[in-house]
């Protein structure tokens, strides 16, 4: 299948966002929308962060685990989420871009690595539901970074 991408522009350097997203808990903030029973492990942040959540979307439900298996700071931080299984595995990307003024470009990708025959055979509907959870995730996260900030700058 096909990866699903989505990006927000956000008013935060890139060190401050990559910081924000690194801690692994942090993440239900602007995921329990669709993700939710977050039940964080291992370290706070960084390489080994896990979390099992459970993931509902389009009327199913299944619970997911999530570890980061990459953490390149203040770049890129890399999830291998397993569902279904082990019949479902992805990868979530965060990627932090700079632009000008200190400002940045957040880009999520969920690559699938196997994915079961309902959702291959569903594909362009998993992926727009996927695509629009995404999405509503990356607005979350601008606000939750707005909040954050205050209250760190406060």
């Amino acid at each position: 299948m096909r990866a699903v991408t989505v990006s927000i522009d956000v008013p935060h350097a890139p060190g401050r966002v990559y910081d924000f997203l690194d801690v692994m808990a942090h993440h239900e903030r602007f995921t329990d929308h669709y993700l939710t029973d977050w039940r964080c492990s291992g370290p706070e942040r960084g390489t080994g962060a896990r979390a099992t959540v459970t993931a509902a979307l389009a009327g199913a439900k299944a619970e997911v685990a999530i570890e980061v298996i990459e953490a390149d700071p203040p770049r890129r931080i890399v999830e291998r989420n397993v569902s279904a299984g082990g019949r479902r595995v992805a990868h979530g990307t965060y990627t932090v871009e700079p632009l000008s003024a200190g400002r940045s470009c957040i880009t999520f990708t969920y690559a699938w690595v196997r994915a079961p025959l309902a959702d291959r055979l569903l594909a362009p509907v998993v992926r727009a539901t996927m695509r629009r959870a995404n999405g509503t995730a990356m607005r979350r996260l601008a606000a939750e970074l707005d909040r954050h900030a205050s209250v760190a700058g406060a």
